[in-house]
């Protein structure tokens, strides 16, 4: 019978498991490398434990094997129960296969097709996958009802003791690792498992150490449990670290997290995509988003307390790397922003030829920009949303530079019609316009350059650009002209830039030149 949470012997009975579970997680998989990683800019030592190198690229093969071999050394031979959105789900994949044992796994609908295929191929036949709600707490529900209504035993995700132990072993492979003592280890919590053991199996081997536990703001369950003493179910979490999204820690892991845990430190989605960002740099992997939890909370306290961390030996662990390819694009784009490297300014200028030209060679000289946002909807005044991305120092001293300048200027950095691209225009406005596809060598002062060149015979009318990476930057812009003229010599400068342009296609200008509502419905401007 498992101890419940209140028992004084929880831990001496999870040390025991611990040294049980050595003898059987190493049937399916290897002991994974605890590697230094280099951080540009911190004076600490870091170590970081590649979990993401395992047999299904996370953590959680140790405790579902764990805890299912030692139902199966007991007599049970399943079908075995547990609900997932991913990783566990494989790890019990695994676990069903290489002991010959039948699993049936609850998914959420929402689960991506890769990750259902992967505990498919992982499993084989001895698995079946049940697609239930619309996230996990839906499909874990049906799960325990299935296997209380069948009398199948449900493999718990965290709040098992035989599946923390399994968790743990993360933790022994590092004192073996010889490369200790540590003096902290940020461990990332969802339910809190993988916590759990790891900080009880290092507190028993360095007792100095301090462990600090690190969930994404919106989804501390533990950090509520502690704070009310005892588990709390949340209203609601934010699924981007979607390993990590649990509405309620467990009743073992809470008991063990708040007898081992230090500190709690709660991190933001654009700090853990610096994280991952910081994990490509130095080690070429991308973690899942709660793969990285653990470095972001690094990062975010080496920022408040860079005195505790000096000189010190700190440990991590990348807990996965199944993200979704959909993903990536999320992680490169709000990565800046969490590194504090990147920000969006909405300012005001005059509507007229070269005014934004002139905020950008004297206000703007020295920091990259890397996105544009403009439309324009007045005949006097501009409203252009700007991002740039420099040092925190440099982004802070361009703030006391804008209000030298007597620009008025405001941070949308968070602003829904910013963050999801809203750029709004009224076509009516546009005199003569000519909208064209811009492509310019991707270094500094390569489009500011045309644009000083075509001052005088062109306003920009609309400015689409963001930064993508690749060596030729490319921008959806309009240009409007006074006379024919000046039209003319647009274009000869054009042909004779190192910039490239040329016109959107007839229907598609028909479609973003629809100078009224009644063009729109009537459909005259596709015709």
């Amino acid at each position: 019978m498992l101890p419940a949470m209140n028992d004084p012997s929880l831990k001496a009975r999870l040390i025991t498991e611990i040294l049980r579970a050595r003898s059987r997680v190493y049937h399916v998989g290897q002991r994974t490398p605890l590697e230094p990683m280099r951080i540009n800019g911190e004076d600490f030592h870091l170590f970081v434990k590649r979990e993401d190198l395992s047999p299904i690229n996370a953590y959680k093969w140790r405790g579902a094997y764990n805890c299912i071999k030692i139902l199966s050394d007991e007599g049970e031979a399943g079908p075995f129960v547990a609900a997932s959105a991913g990783n566990h789900a494989q790890g019990v994949a695994l676990a069903a296969r290489k002991l010959g044992l039948p699993a049936k796994i609850f998914m959420p609908l929402s689960t991506p097709r890769m990750k259902q295929q992967s505990v498919e191929r992982l499993g084989g036949a001895m698995i079946e996958v049940v697609l239930e709600g619309d996230d996990y707490n839906v499909a874990g529900a049906a799960a325990k009802a299935y296997a209380k209504e069948h009398g199948h035993t449900y493999i718990h995700p965290f709040d098992d003791l035989r599946t923390i132990a399994g968790q743990a072993t993360i933790a022994d492979e590092i004192v073996l690792s010889g490369e200790g003592p540590f003096d902290y280890a940020f461990l990332q919590i969802g339910g809190g498992g993988m916590a759990a053991g790891v900080a009880v199996w290092l507190k028993e081997h360095y007792p100095a150490i301090k462990i600090v536990g690190v969930e994404e703001a919106d989804q501390a369950c533990m950090k509520a449990a502690i704070e009310a003493g005892e588990p709390v179910t949340l209203d609601k979490v934010d699924t981007f670290c979607d390993g990590t999204a649990v509405t309620r820690a467990g009743d073992l892991t809470f008991a063990l997290c708040r007898e081992t845990l230090d500190t709690i430190v709660t991190v933001s989605n654009e700090e853990t995509c610096a994280a991952i960002q910081r994990f490509w740099e130095s080690k070429r992997v991308i973690p899942e988003a709660s793969g990285a939890l653990g470095l972001a909370g690094v990062l975010h306290y080496a920022e408040r307390y860079p005195e505790e961390l000096c000189g010190k030996r700190v440990l991590t662990v990348v807990s996965g790397a199944n993200a979704d390819f959909g993903k990536i694009p999320l992680f490169v784009a709000n990565s800046a922003v969490g590194a504090n490297r990147k920000r969006f300014y909405r300012f005001h200028i005059n509507e007229k030829g070269g005014s934004l030209l002139g905020i950008l060679d004297t206000v703007f000289a020295d920091v990259s920009v890397h996105e544009f946002q403009y439309g324009k909807i007045s005949a006097k005044d501009a409203w252009p949303i700007v991002a740039l991305e420099a040092r925190p120092d440099k982004l802070e001293a361009l703030h006391d530079s804008m209000k030298a300048h007597g620009i008025d200027f405001e941070d949308v950095t968070s602003a829904p019609d910013v963050r999801f691209r809203i750029i709004n225009y009224n076509p009516a406005l546009f005199h003569d316009p000519l909208i064209m596809h811009v492509h310019f060598p991707e270094r500094r002062g390569a489009l500011r350059d045309l644009l000083r060149k075509i001052s005088d015979v062109a306003n920009i009318c609309y400015f689409n650009y963001q930064y993508s990476g690749e060596s030729i930057g490319r921008a959806l812009m309009g240009f409007e002209f006074d006379s024919p003229e000046k039209r003319a010599t647009f274009l000869d400068i054009i042909r004779n830039s190192v910039v490239t342009a040329r016109p959107v296609e007839p229907e598609t200008a028909k479609r973003i030149l629809a100078y009224s509502r009644e063009d729109l419905s009537s459909g005259s401007w596709c015709k």
